[in-house]
């Protein structure tokens, strides 16, 4: 947890607004990933490691909001 609480709170929106939705057209990797996967798609370690690049700063973001959360 000590590298979580390292990284500032504005990266982590930054990165997630620019990697994690890149690119922005025609549509987001991530939400095309997420739709391959509700569907059962997502079967090419590719598509796979492309849905975990994208989603890494959203979940690193949610993570340091929850510890923010809980420490106060």
């Amino acid at each position: 947890m000590a590298l979580l609480d390292q990284i500032p709170l504005n990266i982590l929106i930054l990165a997630a607004l620019t990697l994690g939705l890149a690119p922005f057209l025609p549509e987001p990797h991530i939400w095309e990933k997420l739709k391959m996967l509700a569907a059962g798609n997502l079967v090419k370690p590719l598509d796979i490691f492309d849905l975990i690049l994208h989603a890494a700063p959203f979940v690193l973001l949610v993570a340091k909001l929850l510890r923010l959360a809980l420490l106060r």
